[in-house]
Parts: structure tokens; sequence; C-alpha cells
């Protein structure tokens, strides 16, 4: 055989592995394919392939591998199984920054699926490597590699304390300053995946300047962008009261606010999640909130968004409210109750009811004008409704239950509690009829009222156990009006009289 011809039976046999491992990527891109390829036993077939002298050869048998990896937790395991993590690793401080992107993606692949897949990852130094590619000056390979660290981090708190202790949190702040968006949507990601699970790992994150950076870019024009900001600033504002005044004090309010109304419903959604995290510490930093007109913002938000979109803006309303008379009160002054009303009656998911019917609560409990403004909005009568449905979830009986005792013990305006005495059970009713013998001793055009509409009567056929609260109560109205009358209304006088008549002979 000549020269030639041993040439060129080394070129086609690099080109037969080229046009497999192509092949290859291309089926893994189609879910459809995944099975077949799992079956013929593809991973074996690529783990050698990744060793391959031809450059572009490791890089594609790479990206083949990441895509299947990609698709299920299973075939994560297989890469794991096969022993290709530590050999992706190692090349990684050594290959081209095609090669880098490629082994990147895989890892972020399989550490994507659980935690102890991410662990594995971390197991053979991938975090490592991972950082050391932060320092590469593609933009590329330093966004694969912080896709990849974030993946990691995002399972527990233990593992992003690996990828910290790995040094990735300074060379991820660094990178925001790159001018590539896609970059800095990536490590934003990254910087909220480790600072979500603690306040030493949020530390972490603070002390390395991210809020400044983060900060600067909450009106950039890239959606994307702003949404991994604001769930940044978020993870970082949850954890504790210093924490959330750093975040204010890098005069992101009132800028913020302007993203409210942004096309973006999840920009939108996590600056009201930054808001609730905010506010729900202390009534100093809810106030800072209310003075730059966050709650009008909000409620105009609740308008215009649906389903778990509301969540956090109802949540938001009712830690505001939830710590003092004066911060519930500018709640209901930002017309909070009407736009809550309106999310309990439109929302079908119990869990969205919940959390609507607890900030109708923090609103409500405070004073009897408090609790007029829930009266007024009809939201007695929805409460009560969801406390004794039975298709209601426990959580949202149980909630609805509270805030009905809360707002009731505070509720004064008669007009408003005199449906549910025709509804409620015992239970709820002993709380409604305490307000009336609280209210009719002290007005006696309550007093009248009271009569003409049939309440008077209806107090006197609820059966109450003798000695108890609700006895006590009926008897405290009782004393409120003239034997006769009372006498009147109570059931079976009408019969008592009728025979009286029989019995009466005419003198």
């Amino acid at each position: 055989m000549s020269q030639r011809q041993i040439i060129q039976v080394f070129e086609q046999y690099q080109k037969s592995r080229m046009q497999f491992v192509q092949t290859i990527a291309d089926l893994a891109s189609r879910p459809q394919n995944i099975e077949i390829l799992q079956d013929a036993g593809v991973m074996s077939m690529l783990r050698p392939l990744m060793l391959d002298v031809v450059p572009s050869i490791q890089q594609t048998a790479a990206l083949a591998l990441g895509r299947l990896a990609d698709h299920s937790d299973d075939l994560a395991e297989g890469v794991v199984r096969e022993d290709i993590l530590p050999q992706l690793v190692q090349s990684l401080a050594s290959k081209n920054r095609f090669y880098k992107k490629a082994a990147a993606f895989v890892l972020r692949a399989v550490a994507k699926h659980s935690p102890e897949l991410a662990q594995a990852v971390v197991a053979c130094s991938g975090a490592d490597a991972l950082v050391l590619c932060l320092e590469e000056f593609d933009p590329g390979v330093k966004e694969a590699a912080a896709w990849a660290l974030g993946f990691i981090a995002r399972h527990n708190a233990a593992l992003a304390q690996s990828v910290v202790d790995a040094g990735a949190v300074p060379l991820l702040v660094l990178s925001l300053t790159e001018p590539e968006v896609a970059l800095k949507r990536i490590v934003a990601s990254t910087l909220s995946d480790i600072a979500k699970h603690t306040p030493e790992l949020a530390q972490t994150v603070v002390d390395t300047g991210a809020i400044a950076h983060l900060a600067q870019m909450i009106l950039s024009p890239d959606a994307k962008l702003k949404r991994q900001v604001f769930s940044a600033l978020s993870h970082i504002s949850k954890h504790s009261v210093g924490l959330a005044e750093l975040v204010v004090e890098a005069e992101v309010f009132p800028a913020a606010l302007a993203c409210l109304r942004d096309p973006d419903e999840y920009v939108r959604k996590n600056v009201t999640t930054l808001m609730r995290e905010v506010v729900k510490h202390t009534p100093e930093l809810s106030q800072v909130i209310v003075n730059c007109g966050g709650l009008a913002a909000v409620v105009d938000d609740l308008g215009v968004c649906r389903g778990n979109l509301r969540l956090p803006g109802i949540m938001m309303l009712g830690y505001v409210a939830a710590h003092s008379e004066t911060l519930a009160m500018a709640v209901i002054l930002s017309k909070g109750v009407p736009q809550l009303a309106l999310c309990l009656s439109e929302e079908t998911e119990h869990h969205i009811k919940a959390a609507t019917v607890w900030s109708i609560e923090q609103i409500g409990h405070h004073t009897p004008e408090h609790a007029k403004a829930v009266a007024a909005a009809n939201l007695l009568p929805q409460l009560l409704q969801l406390y004794m449905e039975v298709s209601s979830s426990e959580d949202l009986q149980n909630k609805s239950k509270k805030a009905l005792k809360s707002v009731l013990q505070k509720c004064t305006q008669l007009v408003y509690l005199e449906p549910l005495l025709y509804e409620a059970p015992s239970n709820i009713l002993k709380y409604v009829v305490c307000q009336f013998s609280k209210v009719l001793p002290h007005d006696s055009k309550a007093r009248r009222l009271f009569v003409t509409s049939g309440g008077l009567k209806k107090v006197q056929e609820i059966e109450a156990e003798p000695g108890s609260a609700l006895q006590e109560y009926i008897n405290a109205i009782n004393s409120c009006f003239p034997e006769e009358i009372v006498r009147y209304y109570s059931p079976g006088y009408s019969e008592a009289l009728l025979e009286r008549l029989e019995n009466y002979q005419p003198a």
C-alpha cells in the first residue's frame, strides 16, 4: 500500500468519526431519538471520542454527550457511570475555547438533575475547573462556566458553598462588568442561585460588591437581564433586615417601580417579589416603599396580571398592612382592599386564595375603621363561604376562619354583620353576635333597625348551649329591648297567642 493510500485511509477514518459524532449530536437534539440512542449504548461509543486527536471531533462528542445528559437524569447518571466527568474536567484546563464551552455544557447538563449528580461534578473538581473558565477571555466560555456553576449552586446550601469555596463569587461579580448582555444574564442568575439559600451565602455575594453592580442594571432595556437582576436582589433581601437595608441603600427604589410598567410579566413579578422581601422585615422598610409610591404601583399591577404572577403583590400588601394601623390604612387608601377582593373572586388556585385571605386579615384586624374597609368590600360573606366550602383546601379553610374571627372582632358596622346571622355556623356566629351585643346597647337607631330587619327575630331562633358565651351574648342583646318585644319575636310566641285566643272567653 502506498503512502497516499495510507493517508486516504486515515482521512476516511477521520471523516467517519466526524460524521458519526455529528450525526449523534443531531439525533440527540430530538427527544424522540433519545431512548434508541441509549439502548444502542451510545455513551460508551462517545467516551473514547472525547480523547480524539482531532479537536473538532472532541468538541462534537462533548456536545452530543451534553445533549444526552440534558435530556434525563438516567442519561446524566450514565455520564457519571462511564467515568466521563474526570476526563472532561481534566481536559478543561488545556483545550480550546470551543471544547471548553462544550465541556461546561456537559457538566451543566449532569448537574441540573439532582443534588447527587451535582455533587458528582463537584467531587471530581468540576467547580474548580469551571471557576478557572471564568478567567478566560472569551465571553462564551465564561457564560458556559457561570451557567454550569449556577446549576450546581441552585440545589442546596452545601453545593452553593462548594461553588463559593472554589472562588467563583468575585469572578462572577467581575463578569457583571463585561459588555455582553447574555453573560450578564447568566451571571446574575448564578449569583441569585448562590444567595438564595442562607444569610451567610447572601452576605458572601454582598461582600464582593454585587449589589451596586446589580442596581446599575435595573433599567436595562433587556427584559431577561432585569428578571435575573431582580431575582438576585430578592434573594439577597429576604434573609435579614441588614441585607434588605443594603439593597434599599443602593437606591434600587424608586427606580425599580418603573419596571412595574414593563411589558414583560416576569420582570414585574420579580419586582413585586423584591418589594415583598424588603417590606416584610420592618415597618421602617415598609414605609420606604410606601413613600416612593410602591403600594399604588403594586395595586395597579395586580389589576393586569393573573395567577401566580399575582402572588408576590398580594403578599406584599399583607406584609405592609401587618406592621401597623398606619401602614394598613395606607394599603386601604391605595385601594388595596377592592383589588384583593377582585383577586379572591377571579383566582381559582387555593394557595393564591389563601394568600389573599391572609392579606385581607392583615388589613382588617387593626381597628373598626380597618374592619369596615374589609366589610364594605363584601368580603365577610366571601370569607365565610371559603371557610364552609367542602372543596376548599385545609390551609384555605384555616386562613379564612382566622381572618373572619380577626375582622369580626373589630367590625362595628352592623349592616355588614347581619347577613352572617343567617349563614354562619355556631363557632363563627358567636363572634357576630358578640359584636351586636357590644354595639346595640349604645345605639338606639341600630336597635330599631335590628328589629325591623328581622335581626332580633333571628337571634331568638339561635340554639345556644346554656351558660355558653353565645348564650351570654344573646342575653346581652335581649336586655337591650323591652321584654314584650323579645317575647313577640321568640319562636312559638304566635302559637301561644293563638292558643290564648282560642281559650279566650269574651265577657
